[in-house]
């Protein structure tokens, strides 16, 4: 269903072009200890090497779950509602470059399912097997580079925007889903910022650090504490102060307790579960 766009978000749409300045950004510490042993169960019950990342991809989708203004498109003076919850994970390319997987309904996925997903597509891409990501990197090689900027554009509007699929020319319909997570964690940082391309066409991005123990202030007493640093990049064309704040919420409340959020864990069968990355 399409809506007219009204108040702020048409004020901003005139205000502000696709991500050159509408961008602000956020950060929260998160008490990682339940989160870790809730980890290390989902990894002895399911043979799943979850990982803080696909976690933060759960948390992420209930987010958005939380707020469901997020979850739109922004197309020709519109909103449109999203037809499922999509996450892109960033990953790196077998030249070590950064490429990325999108996983389809994550609000629906428990988060051995979406470890599953992202390592076969990973696989999938490691192999040179990934159907999607080699169309889209053979279309990318074959576009000049004075032209790339351009062509990145015009697909962008034309799978977001228009919302047209073209899987066989390496363009998706919304091929950066929902929203996107990255970790920087894996190498050893705990905090950073990222920028939101112009063609992302999502309401947040959102960097995964590095859990670090940190002094904290606990019943009064200063102790060490496994802390996790979430940051995001948030384009304001999509959300308000007001809303990332409610995304934030939502976030930090599935992050400190995930098992309430997730369906019961399964019995394990070794051989029949995917290792994630």
């Amino acid at each position: 269903m399409a809506r007219r766009v009204t108040g702020w978000r048409k004020l901003a749409a005139a205000m502000w072009g696709p991500p050159n300045d509408p961008q602000f950004y956020g950060e929260m510490e998160v008490d990682a200890a339940d989160l870790l042993r809730y980890l290390d169960e989902v990894r002895r019950a399911t043979g799943a090497h979850v990982t803080v990342t696909h976690l933060v991809g759960r948390a992420v989708a209930h987010g958005l779950t939380a707020v469901p203004r997020l979850q739109v498109r922004l197309g020709h003076g519109r909103e449109h509602d999203r037809t499922s919850l999509d996450v892109f994970f960033i990953v790196a390319a077998p030249d070590e470059e950064l490429s990325g997987v999108k996983v389809g309904s994550v609000d629906k996925l428990a988060v051995w399912d979406v470890a599953a997903e992202v390592e076969r597509r990973c696989s999938a891409i490691r192999t040179g097997t990934d159907e999607e990501f080699g169309r889209t990197k053979t279309m990318l090689e074959r576009v000049p580079g004075w032209l790339l900027g351009p062509a990145i554009r015009l697909s962008a509007f034309v799978t977001t925007d228009l919302d047209i699929d073209l899987p066989k020319l390496g363009l998706p319909r919304e091929p950066f889903g929902s929203a996107m997570v990255t970790s920087v964690g894996m190498w050893g940082i705990s905090r950073a910022f990222s920028p939101l391309a112009r063609h992302y066409r999502v309401p947040v991005l959102v960097l995964v650090g590095a859990v670090q123990e940190k002094a904290v202030v606990v019943a009064g007493r200063v102790v060490a504490r496994p802390m996790l640093t979430l940051t995001a990049t948030f384009d304001h064309r999509y959300a308000d102060g007001s809303q990332a704040a409610q995304f934030a919420a939502a976030v930090r409340e599935y992050l400190v307790n995930p098992v309430m959020f997730e369906p019961a864990l399964p019995a394990w069968e070794p051989g029949l579960s995917a290792v994630a990355t």
